[in-house]
């Protein structure tokens, strides 16, 4: 599956999340790129894939003062490579975006890994 396909599949999984999630979603920028630099895939155990990331502040540690000022967005990263590899497969490739790009959001809403490794993702 080359970028383009990628980053459709992307948009439609990201079109297709349920409605109070996916328009309480504010100020994220989700972007694709093949993989990680390797000082970011250096920060996790070794042999671990990166799928994706989250950048940003989530929404449980923004104060009152967040958005009356500047605000660089948000952001998730989709790694298309690692995403592949984990998927085998272009037919799989959907279910593998869907799960870690819903398990970044749940970076955004404010929830950690063990939280939502318990929620499936």
């Amino acid at each position: 599956m080359d970028r383009e396909e990628f980053e459709k599949v992307a948009e439609e999984v990201f079109d297709l999340l349920p409605a109070p999630f996916r328009d309480a979603i504010d100020n994220v920028h989700i972007v694709v790129e093949e993989r990680p630099s390797r000082e970011r895939a250096g920060g996790y155990k070794p042999g671990t894939l990166l799928l994706g990331l989250y950048e940003g502040i989530p929404l449980t540690k923004r104060g009152t003062s967040y958005g009356m000022y500047a605000v660089v967005p948000d952001k998730i990263t989709l790694y298309r490579e690692n995403i592949r590899t984990v998927a085998g497969g272009d037919e799989e490739v959907r279910a593998v975006v869907r799960d870690t790009l819903i398990h970044e959001i749940g970076h955004y809403f404010g929830m950690n890994e063990k939280q939502i490794r318990a929620a499936g993702y």
